[in-house]
């Protein structure tokens, strides 16, 4: 994981939006969609930059991908950034 990656897949409100509902709860790609007003593509997409900045993980179930939060890269970045405000 480098941050640049992280802080870019941070960067999207929609990404953003996706890591917000997950904190709640462990979703479907289904019940995340619900969510939002965009394609079934472009939700993919979105999943899959959180995926390849570590955020997101997932597990299948049955026919479908359950994510959840990766929380160890936020513990990671918060360091980083504690770190870079305490110099």
């Amino acid at each position: 994981m480098t941050l640049n990656i992280t802080m870019q897949a941070l960067s999207d409100p929609t990404r953003r939006k996706i890591l917000e509902l997950l904190k709640k709860k462990d979703m479907s790609v289904t019940e995340i969609n619900k969510n939002f007003d965009i394609t079934m593509p472009s939700l993919s997409h979105h999943l899959g930059v959180l995926k390849q900045a570590d955020l997101i993980t997932y597990r299948r179930q049955k026919q479908e991908l359950i994510y959840s939060l990766n929380l160890s890269v936020f513990e990671n970045v918060a360091k980083i950034l504690i770190k870079f405000f305490k110099k």
